[in-house]
């Protein structure tokens, strides 16, 4: 058991931050400027990731299992929401005929 974090100390901890807040900035320039709801959604979960991962590097360079505990909660979580989130795209591009957001606003009152 030991061996796991170990092998993650090997990585610099500045290694994990900096990839780790690319890859949710990389997230956040998708959702904003995205139109695509897929897309959006598919960034979304970017961001997640991004933060699991760094969930788990502290986690591991702390010797404390207590953020991959969280982690997989959030991963539950997670996928939980693809599973509304995914049934509401389908329903909104079977009554749209296209998954744009900025179509919708017709939805409104």
């Amino acid at each position: 058991m030991n061996e796991i974090p170990e092998v993650i100390r090997t990585i610099p901890l500045q290694y994990y931050l900096f990839f780790s807040s690319t890859l949710f900035v990389i997230g956040i320039i998708g959702v904003l400027t995205r139109r695509n709801a897929i897309i959006i959604f598919m960034c979304i979960e970017l961001m997640l990731n991004a933060v699991n991962l760094l969930l788990t590097a502290f986690s591991a360079y702390r010797s404390d299992a207590n953020g991959q505990v969280f982690v997989f909660f959030i991963m539950a979580v997670a996928a939980a929401e693809v599973c509304v989130g995914l049934a509401i795209i389908v329903m909104i591009y079977r009554n749209l005929r296209s998954t744009d957001i900025n179509i919708l606003s017709n939805l409104k009152w």
